[in-house]
């Protein structure tokens, strides 16, 4: 049947985050046909509102802090005058905003066309299982991918509709700091934020619903995390809810906590989470059920369950959502459509917390079943040699290793550049190298890397008395 304005394609991408904007240029490079369809922004949120702005924000704040600590240091003979906090804050944003490009595509957007995709701007509506539309185009596909991203989970709190709360977009748009702030939730971003605001001088408060922040870490590195906020000056509330919000007569937001105690600040930040972006999409009409989370599921080729030309990347999956997870997703269906058959391997996706110092994790420390032995060992980053020389504050690596397979299976540390270094767990855990190797490794000295010799050498000691006793 004809449809006037349809036009098709080996490929459309529904989404130009940055699995969206990696696969399509992939696809294209290889000489696919493809439309890429985007309401927002090309290259998503990491770019503009997201990823960059926060990693530009907090380095700002890092090297004001090592300023204030140029004479501990021997770099100076005083203290030297960094100004007012707030304004400090003003220039921070400016330099944030233009490594964000100021939050305009418009490059992004050349590139895409330059690699020879069609780029429609608007919201892309599925219509049928083989066709979407967008501004009153019709567009088909021999491929479809879903790479909608993501989006802010708003807890439900009584009054919070009052107030002029801020998501973390917000916060990592806003040209001024406010002199206090709430954030409610003690994930990564949440902490982020409260470092970036607390060192620019905001009297900063987190309210966190569970028992420690960073759920997904080791508790020992979660508590490190939390003295090192509370150093900066931020007050954490563990344990807490907040059960009702109201905007006082000064504009103020007066938050109540399941405690009973009452709080106002200035500014509120929700940074509860976020859900995958599947709203409104109506993928009933391509017969794609969600999970549990509200996630497109797919299995280990990224092709979605029970379709044969439907794929899915990046936080739509809720798998790692992380925009390196993303455009590792996106590599992997572009080889699988072109015919070079591919599968995901998230045993080692790599997490961060970019605060200063970093929080780094790979892999699982616990163990998932009564017949896994798990073994672990740690040293404080205080033993290195570096953490003297670059007038440190230490830190944690925590390493544990399967002693019935002999490989190291989860790694997580805090500390200075733990971010960076950690890729040698990445490796070691991808690559199942086993321990008896890892521990003939030769690291440069002085290098914070020295720092996996000591627990590498206690768990392949620990490996060859579990095999001794295992005869």
């Amino acid at each position: 049947m004809y449809v006037e304005n349809m036009k098709n394609f080996d490929v459309v991408v529904l989404g130009a985050g940055s699995a969206g904007e990696a696969v399509a240029k992939n696809l294209a490079a290889a000489g696919k046909s493809v439309a890429l369809v985007e309401k927002l922004r090309v290259g998503g949120e990491c770019a503009y509102i997201s990823c960059m702005p926060s990693k530009a924000m907090l380095r700002s704040a890092q090297v004001r802090t090592i300023a204030k600590n140029l004479p501990v240091l021997g770099a100076a003979v005083k203290d030297p005058d960094l100004g007012n906090d707030f304004e400090a804050f003003q220039l921070a944003a400016r330099r944030r905003d233009e490594i964000a490009s100021q939050r305009n595509d418009k490059s992004a957007a050349a590139a895409i066309k330059e690699a020879g995709i069609e780029l429609f701007r608007g919201e892309g509506i599925i219509t049928s299982a083989e066709s979407l539309t967008v501004n009153g185009e019709t567009l088909t596909w021999t491929d479809l991918i879903i790479s909608t991203g993501s989006q802010a989970s708003i807890p439900k709190i009584d009054g919070i509709s009052t107030i002029d709360y801020w998501r973390s977009d917000q916060a990592l748009s806003a040209s001024q700091a406010p002199i206090s702030l709430a954030i409610v939730g003690g994930g990564p971003v949440a902490c982020e934020l409260a470092q970036i605001f607390s060192r620019f001088g905001t009297t900063t408060t987190i309210i966190e619903f569970g028992a420690q922040l960073a759920s997904a870490e080791p508790v020992e590195i979660a508590s490190r995390l939390a003295a090192n906020l509370e150093e900066d000056g931020v007050t954490i509330f563990l344990n807490s809810e907040v059960v009702k919000v109201e905007l006082t007569p000064e504009k103020k937001s007066r938050l109540t906590l399941s405690s009973g105690e009452s709080l106002e600040f200035h500014q509120v930040i929700i940074a509860t989470g976020r859900h995958p972006q599947t709203s409104g999409l109506d993928l009933s009409l391509l017969g794609i059920q969600l999970g549990k989370k509200g996630e497109i599921q797919i299995d280990d080729e990224c092709k979605v369950l029970g379709k044969t030309n439907v794929w899915a990347a990046g936080d739509v999956t809720a798998i790692a959502p992380f925009t390196h997870t993303a455009n590792y997703q996106a590599r992997v269906i572009t080889e699988n459509i072109i015919g070079s058959k591919r599968k995901a391997n998230y045993l080692a996706i790599p997490r961060a917390i970019y605060t200063d110092p970093p929080v780094a994790s790979v892999g699982n420390l616990k163990s998932e079943g009564k017949t896994t032995e798990i073994a672990t060992s740690q040293i404080e980053l205080s033993e290195v040699s570096r953490n003297a020389t670059d007038g440190e504050n230490g830190g944690l690596l925590i390493l544990a290793a399967n002693m019935a397979t002999g490989v190291l299976v989860g790694a997580s540390a805090i500390g200075p550049h733990a971010d960076e270094w950690m890729s040698e767990a990445t490796l070691a855990i991808r690559a199942e190298i086993p321990l008896s190797l890892l521990v003939d490794l030769v690291h440069a000295f002085p290098t914070f890397s020295e720092a996996f010799e000591t627990p590498l050498r206690d768990l392949d000691r620990q490996q060859k008395i579990f095999k001794s006793e295992s005869k």
